[in-house]
């Protein structure tokens, strides 16, 4: 796979694109900046992998627009070093811009196919932190809790309260709900033990949330 200079101005475009449409934290549009999209679509989509468009990847799912991608990191306010839980790995798209923020990432994928594309792409972009796991993200990573960010990258009908107690005091869920047409962003920060601050943000479509674990045939 090659990352030419071409690339590299077609994402500088595509980070000023950003900008434009109201993304302001300069490490996350750096990131945009650091990472080879076109490394993670179909070699059909390789020349459109820098227009802010999801694209269809395996298993009937979807790599997310990067304007959504940007906007979900920018909610999440991560600092370097953060614990961060990623619920729905998919392409890689999404883990490998917040590595690249210098967070310790933990991602889960249901689709095993998935799973196992995005750990090699992980190797291919040198991204050996992120740590992977083909679970049913709906319960988190309870053994591996507490989190500073959790970040869900799929439509809930509903907060998996796993995942809201799977949170540090002051830590932020970023997660969209709503039905399979369209979902709310809601930024949820947990300020005690047993309450929790929700902000209710732009209107998304993102694949469901699904219960369970898909092997590979």
């Amino acid at each position: 796979m090659e990352d030419s200079n071409r690339h590299k101005g077609m994402r500088k475009r595509l980070a000023e694109k950003l900008y434009e449409k109201g993304i302001r934290d300069e490490n996350v549009l750096s990131a945009i900046q650091a990472i080879p999209r076109h490394f993670f679509l179909d070699k059909a989509f390789e020349e459109h992998a820098y227009e802010d468009k999801a694209f269809p990847i395996d298993e009937h799912q979807t790599i997310s627009q990067p304007y959504t991608v940007a906007y979900q990191t920018e909610l999440l306010q991560v600092k370097k070093r953060d614990k961060v839980l990623e619920i729905g790995t998919g392409s890689g798209y999404q883990s490998a811009v917040l590595a690249v923020l210098g967070v310790r990432l933990y991602t889960i994928e249901r689709h095993e196919l998935l799973h196992q594309k995005a750990k090699k792409m992980f190797e291919v972009l040198g991204l050996l932190g992120i740590r992977s796991y083909f679970r049913d993200g709906f319960n988190g990573l309870g053994e591996f809790a507490p989190f500073d960010k959790i970040i869900v990258t799929a439509g809930a009908i509903e907060v998996p309260p796993a995942l809201k107690k799977q949170l540090t005091i002051g830590g932020i869920l970023v997660i969209p709900v709503g039905d399979e047409t369209h979902q709310k962003m809601l930024k949820i920060t947990r300020l005690n033990q047993s309450d929790y601050q929700e902000e209710i943000l732009s209107n998304f479509r993102f694949v469901p949330l699904l219960k369970g674990k898909n092997s590979k045939k």
